[in-house]
């Protein structure tokens, strides 16, 4: 038999992923969609650490015949990134990220002033308004759940919720969530501005009371107890940030907490991203639902903000203006972020003012808040 280089050629296209792309374009229109989000996340620097393995994720998952997300059948070996998303399904990527959190954060600010957990709560106003929202424009129950929990401004509780819920829509709740998180200096200040006067944010706050050791070490074993306790469906979350911070402050482990806070986070961070990002394929993101996520998302977001801001008046009219409602804005669980937001505009305001300690206080509550709805959705909707 003569050999062909040009037959051989032709043969090797027809079974490329190139001809794939002329049976079904869409997993064309979803490298493009990739591709942008890398310029995201590199160009613009949104949320970079995660944004770019997401998009990356997205990337191989939609390049035709690679066989990543094969599930095993008859003993085959499974797809690579198939075997990655496991540790999303079974919620150990985002509760190991909680444990990173957890030894990154100082709760001595919460400690110290515990009325911060009202602003905590305050803000997960967000979670239950996108809830209604969702149910109206005819998402199931539990999809709207998910959906909903983008308001907590936390990402790996996010992607939990939808994993166990939504996996279909779990790109679209990830990407919303992140990017809101990205964009917070960019939403609040408006919604600061316009609901709090110049004379409440003028009010400069004072100092919080020195937290002991000893309150810093059974805080976090005393609310992984009764948090647990009360809503067992936490514990994978409650449990990993409360771990983390008793690592940080027990004064024992600080290789163990250094580690949690760096390179286990970071390595997780690259799996969690992947594991997202090879969910989103083409016949479950291209669709008008994703579209309706990305704009609850954004509604659920604002609601929290005004959640923490609309209680945070509260507690400034409840004494005696001593409380500068500007830090009502970090009760989204957007640590620190939020809470440096908070700061900057109580600056701009008043050039003595110093809310980043205050406004940690609420911020920490709002990661404990957005958890323990995250528990509560999963109770009243998971299987």
């Amino acid at each position: 038999m003569q050999f062909s280089f040009f037959d051989a050629l032709g043969s090797i296209l027809a079974s490329s992923g190139f001809a794939s792309f002329a049976e079904d374009p869409r997993s064309l229109i979803m490298i493009i969609i990739a591709c942008v989000l890398l310029y995201m996340g590199i160009g613009k620097k949104f949320e970079p650490l995660l944004l770019v393995p997401i998009a990356f994720g997205m990337l191989l998952a939609n390049l035709p015949l690679t066989g990543m997300l094969n599930a095993p059948v008859d003993g085959s070996s499974p797809g690579m990134l198939w075997v990655f998303y496991q540790g999303v399904q079974h919620a150990i990527y985002p509760s190991i990220i909680f444990l990173g959190i957890g030894a990154m954060t100082d709760f001595g600010p919460l400690i110290a002033r515990p009325s911060s957990l009202l602003l905590g709560a305050a803000a997960q106003l967000g979670i239950f308004s996108a809830f209604l929202l969702a149910l109206a424009l005819g998402f199931p129950g539990a999809v709207a759940a998910a959906i909903a929990i983008i308001g907590g401004a936390d990402g790996p509780t996010s992607i939990l919720v939808a994993s166990r819920l939504a996996s279909d829509y779990l790109p679209a709740i990830a990407i919303a969530a992140y990017s809101y998180m990205a964009l917070i200096p960019l939403i609040q200040p408006p919604l600061m501005r316009l609901l709090t006067t110049k004379k409440e944010r003028e009010v400069k706050m004072e100092q919080l009371r020195q937290v002991s050791k000893t309150e810093k070490i059974i805080f976090p074993i005393a609310v992984a107890i009764i948090v647990i306790l009360l809503i067992p469906d936490t514990a994978p979350l409650i449990g990993m940030l409360m771990l983390g911070n008793l690592l940080r402050e027990c004064g024992v482990t600080d290789r163990l907490s250094d580690t949690a806070q760096n390179a286990l986070c970071n390595i997780v961070t690259i799996f969690l991203g992947l594991s997202v990002g090879c969910k989103a394929i083409a016949s479950t993101f291209l669709t008008w639902e994703t579209i309706k996520i990305i704009i609850l998302g954004l509604i659920a977001f604002v609601f929290s903000t005004v959640g923490g801001l609309l209680f945070g008046k509260v507690m400034y009219k409840l004494t005696g203006g001593k409380v500068n409602p500007l830090i009502g804005s970090a009760g989204v669980s957007a640590v620190p972020m939020a809470a440096r937001v908070s700061q900057v505009e109580g600056q701009k305001a008043n050039p003595a003012n110093f809310l980043l300690m205050h406004a940690m206080g609420p911020n920490v509550a709002g990661v404990i808040g957005s958890a323990v709805a995250a528990g509560f959705i999963l109770k009243v909707f998971g299987a």
